[in-house]
């Protein structure tokens, strides 16, 4: 059965910005001086003051932590996670509405595109998945791979879940 979810990491990201949305509307209405300038002021996340979560495991195998880094926030649609895969960890195949970008930031993974032969990213590696391509991508056996993740909502959806890679796909 097809999983719907706002990203590979946007589920998480889903949350963490309705969370962070809520939170922020509850400042902003608790502060007299809040005004329609504010929303047009820079915001600065702090590295490490997102906590990451548990890769559900309807969209992973293996162990997996996503940690928010941004959500989209309007008029963008973009959002982006860092997301840790350790060894043998991978996602679902899957789809992005309006593609996504991976930047390799350590270890060694893997991708691979519906139908195509695995291929090895490592650090430093930048991965363009364009639109609508059916794909997944993780770490590899023997070794952690972490990426960041950056992609775009399409009608409020930036990523269609399908089935797990299964371990001959994998290549164990």
């Amino acid at each position: 059965m097809k999983v719907l979810a706002a990203t590979l990491i946007s589920l998480s990201l889903s949350a963490w910005a309705a969370s962070h949305a809520h939170t922020a509307g509850a400042q902003a209405n608790a502060s007299s001086t809040a005004s329609a300038q504010d929303s047009r002021s820079i915001n600065i996340t702090r590295s490490g003051s997102q906590q990451p979560i548990k890769g559900p495991a309807e969209h992973f195998t293996g162990s997996v932590q996503v940690e928010p880094l941004f959500p989209v926030r309007d008029p963008s649609r973009t959002s982006g996670g860092k997301v840790t895969f350790a060894p043998g960890a991978r996602s679902a195949w899957h789809t992005h509405p309006l593609g996504q970008t991976l930047i390799v930031t350590d270890g060694t993974g893997w991708i691979q595109q519906w139908g195509g032969p695995i291929e090895e990213i490592r650090k430093g590696d930048v991965i363009w998945i364009p639109p609508g391509v059916k794909h997944w991508h993780g770490a590899t056996p023997n070794t952690a791979m972490t990426h960041i993740a950056i992609q775009e909502q399409l009608s409020g959806k930036a990523v269609e879940w399908m089935e797990k890679v299964t371990d001959d796909q994998y290549g164990k």
